[in-house]
């Protein structure tokens, strides 16, 4: 049993939005291909964060994006207000059929944590209930794409791995933050390390066919 984990793919995080990732619409056409794929579900994560986001720069007199605090006891990296809960920022991004969603994951709904993980907040205090709907479906694999490749998804795929689901990382459907040059392959870096598997679209399709071809013969 397998699932697809597309990651944060909101308006707020393309380009024009309130956190623009350079090239973020650029998965687009990616995501909408690999849905097509057999997974046995399809999930799609969002941000979706009160107005009073304690990651949130305007919410700190003298702040800026960038600057860090700390917020519940942890670091925080404070964000331009972002995929602000009900506006369109928040809204997934067009181009892609999100009717194919099996179920839509919510994160860093608390005001003072923040959660760039698809399973936990930052400080592991809080489940988002991911993991359980996983288990639940049987799921063993994960196939992991969307955005931001150094917050999101590493956090994601790192979590998922301590959790012992088998995680392939789809590296030309995700694109990074890269506050710091290079964050983005030192996150692959750091997921592969891991013990993620790093794989393009053109090697999920034949690693699957491959995987369904072993199923089919006697």
């Amino acid at each position: 049993m397998r699932a697809f984990l597309i990651v944060d793919l909101q308006n707020d995080f393309l380009p024009g939005g309130a956190l623009a990732i350079k090239e973020g619409n650029a998965i687009i056409p990616c995501i909408q291909e690999i849905i097509n794929y057999p997974f046995s579900v399809i999930i799609a994560t969002k941000d979706w964060h009160p107005a009073d986001h304690g990651s949130f720069a305007s919410n700190h007199e003298g702040k800026k994006p960038g600057d860090k605090i700390n917020l519940g006891g942890l670091e925080q990296v404070l964000w331009p207000a972002h995929c602000v809960q009900g506006t369109k920022g928040s809204e997934f991004s067009g181009g892609w059929d999100t009717t194919k969603i099996d179920k839509v994951i919510y994160k860093g709904t608390e005001p003072l944590i923040d959660s760039y993980s698809t399973f936990f907040d930052n400080g592991h205090r809080k489940s988002t209930g991911l993991e359980i709907y996983l288990r639940d479906k049987g799921i063993k694999e994960i196939y992991i794409a969307g955005l931001a490749t150094d917050y999101c998804v590493k956090y994601s795929v790192l979590d998922a791995l301590e959790l012992g689901f088998n995680v392939y990382v789809i590296t030309d459907a995700c694109r990074g933050v890269n506050l710091n040059e290079n964050d983005s392959a030192k996150a692959f870096a750091t997921m592969q390390a891991g013990g993620a598997t790093l794989l393009s679209i053109k090697d999920l399709k034949d690693l699957l066919a491959e995987k369904d071809k072993g199923r089919r013969e006697p």
